[in-house]
């Protein structure tokens, strides 16, 4: 630090924060630690009472927090992002549009592990809408090393740690398994729940079928709605290891490559998810998927409406977080299913 005249101290930084007082209308900080001194900030200092100021004596290799923010903001915003003024140091991205958002964790962490900055974000692999922050950035100290910044940069890489995927999927088919929904026994409740579902994500429901029973029904019901061009399918019901509970095989034998039958998520672990060989997605959803309020659809559906291909190895990874904790007043995704 170092003192200088107010007069002097244009293009100059502040040490610390300055209150203004004007009994009756204002008291608060009118210049904040780390502003840049502008020519017309003179006379209102001088009127506070500042002839003279603490600034910081920038040298050569220090870059001051506002221009330190900026190029932590370049390292992670992408197509989709809109952006904050830098204020105090610090700018946050916000979902331009919805979408699917992601963050490479590796690069993040490699950035995160230096000292002196910071970027945090939101968990990556969920849906977002139009105006949810997704993120912000800042260094600790009021200036920092270009050494420092340059090491960031360089962990992080050329392409940006984030990206906003837009939903690809329009149209999808349901097939409603069982019996008693093809003989008009009982009313399908299964098919108005996934719809609205999938309306969330603008997929709209073009084909709708009720096989009955059977792998050989449920099989030629798949093929009928995959000739018929839809972007995704949905079987519903018939996803036990019950002898008579056969959407798995009639999906295989559909000619779709299953991805897994199984999941370590609850409610959903009957979940099935394949691809047949020109990439459109049919999964195979449990019963809980029609009562429970979220459930492994509702953490796999975001990425598939997205287009991003799910693995074996994702699927694997939900363990951690895949269990729904049944909350009263549910909060999702505003709380740890499926993160």
């Amino acid at each position: 630090m170092k003192l200088i005249s107010t007069q002097e101290a244009v293009g100059h930084v502040l040490c610390h924060d300055m209150t203004q007082i004007i009994p009756g209308q204002y008291k608060d900080a009118r210049f904040r630690k780390g502003h840049v001194v502008r020519e017309e900030d003179v006379p209102v200092l001088l009127s506070m009472g500042k002839e003279r100021l603490y600034v910081w004596e920038l040298v050569p290799g220090m870059v001051h927090e506002d221009d330190a923010a900026e190029r932590l903001c370049a390292l992670c915003r992408n197509e989709g992002m809109d952006r904050s003024a830098v204020k105090e140091g610090k700018i946050e991205l916000t979902a331009a549009r919805e979408g699917l958002f992601l963050v490479d964790s590796r690069r993040l962490n490699a950035v995160n592990a230096l000292e002196d900055v910071m970027i945090a974000t939101r968990h990556g692999g969920t849906a977002v809408r139009k105006g949810d922050k997704l993120a912000g950035t800042r260094v600790i100290p009021l200036v920092i090393q270009e050494e420092t910044l340059r090491r960031a940069e360089e962990a992080a890489g050329s392409v940006p740690l984030l990206e906003l995927l837009p939903w690809k999927l329009n149209t999808a088919a349901v097939i409603a398994t069982g019996s008693e929904v093809a003989k008009g026994l009982i009313q399908d409740s299964f098919t108005p729940v996934v719809e609205r579902k999938l309306t969330e994500f603008g997929i709209r429901t073009v084909e709708r079928r009720t096989p009955g029973d059977g792998i050989e029904a449920v099989k030629n019901a798949v093929l009928e709605v995959k000739a018929a061009g839809v972007d995704l399918i949905l079987c519903t019901g018939g996803m036990s290891v019950d002898p008579d509970d056969n959407t798995p095989g009639a999906i295989k034998h559909a000619g779709a490559q299953i991805v897994s039958y199984g999941a370590p998520v609850l409610p959903g672990a009957m979940f099935l998810l394949g691809y047949f060989e020109d990439g459109t997605p049919v999964m195979g959803l449990p019963g809980c998927v029609m009562y429970a309020k979220r459930t492994i659809f509702d953490l796999v559906l975001p990425k598939i409406a997205a287009g991003v291909s799910v693995t074996r190895a994702d699927i694997a990874r939900m363990g951690e977080g895949g269990l729904c904790l049944g909350c009263e007043a549910c909060a999702y995704p505003n709380c740890g299913f499926g993160k």
